[in-house]
């Protein structure tokens, strides 16, 4: 297993140089059943990101360009009237794949946002009264701009915690950058890509995380950073529980990618950033879901061996 996550991490690394950090956090999220937010400047590598992951794990994949005047039927589908046979027809809409590229998610409008709350938690959707499953494995991998950039709305609160993880790229390194000069096409790159697994193979990957132990020293670590986040002054929310498990859950997922069956602390403070960085705030206004601070703070201030 450790050989094949390998191999993984190393054709996405081909088309998308420097990051490796960044595509074991987006892989560690996927292998937990989560989703991913992937902030930043637009021409940073975001949606190859999210194609190449598509192409190596074999999953099915559809790409939505959100816009302000998108409505959520554009995502989840329509009921059409078929005169031939006179009945109404339902057509899928993009969310019916097993990885949806939710493109600059906040130029939408709120009402379009909130349309992919149900898929992401409950992997159904309700259209026309009835209930619709969604493909298994089913991921969600939206990216947004920062939002002092123009025709943005800000996830809302419950939007933001619908993400098990939110990540940023950066800008390349030098020697990256440099590659990029002398001719290393990522879109090249990205058409060469075959896959290395399929969905039934990712999801016995899913399974062996939940099989990560953990121990009670390290239940122990994980429960006072939560608990330091809801009792701090400097945080004005603190981690729910649905953050909670998903920092255990993500913290799982980093050991088995590098190739451990248990936890270690070094795990937990790999996931963190990703994990906390968007579900804590101080209280600030405009200050929501940018706790990368805090974060750091939070794992200066609690020790990993209880004094």
């Amino acid at each position: 297993m450790q050989k094949l996550i390998s191999h993984i991490v190393a054709d996405i690394g081909r088309v998308l140089l420097g990051k490796e950090h960044q595509v074991k956090l987006a892989l560690a999220c996927l292998l937990s059943r989560g989703h991913l937010l992937i902030e930043d400047l637009p021409g940073m590598g975001k949606t190859t990101l999210a194609h190449a992951l598509a192409q190596v794990l074999g999953l099915s994949y559809k790409r939505v360009q959100f816009t302000s005047d998108m409505l959520p039927a554009d995502i989840l589908g329509v009921s059409i009237f078929e005169r031939d046979s006179g009945q109404f027809r339902f057509h899928e809409g993009p969310v019916f794949s097993q990885l949806l590229l939710a493109d600059e998610i906040n130029r939408s409008s709120p009402k379009t946002q909130s349309a992919l709350l149900e898929a992401m938690e409950e992997r159904q959707v309700s259209v026309d009264g009835e209930t619709r499953p969604l493909p298994e494995p089913f991921f969600v991998i939206a990216t947004q701009n920062p939002l002092h950039q123009s025709g943005t709305f800000a996830l809302p609160e419950s939007q933001l915690d619908r993400f098990l993880m939110r990540i940023g790229l950066g800008y390349p390194t030098r020697e990256a950058e440099r590659a990029l000069f002398n001719g290393v096409d990522p879109r090249a790159q990205l058409r060469q890509l075959q896959p290395r697994i399929d969905g039934a193979t990712l999801q016995k990957m899913q399974r062996l995380v939940g099989q990560v132990k953990a121990s009670e020293s390290l239940l122990d670590y994980v429960e006072r950073l939560v608990q330091h986040t809801r009792q701090s002054p400097e945080c004005a929310v603190g981690l729910s529980p649905r953050g909670a498990l998903a920092l255990l859950h993500a913290a799982r997922a980093w050991a088995l990618i590098h190739g451990r069956g248990h936890l270690l602390p070094e795990d937990v403070q790999a996931v963190l950033p990703a994990v906390a960085g968007h579900r804590l705030h101080s209280g600030s206004q405009g200050d929501w879901g940018d706790g990368t601070h805090l974060v750091e703070r939070l794992m200066h201030q609690v020790d990993i061996i209880a004094a």
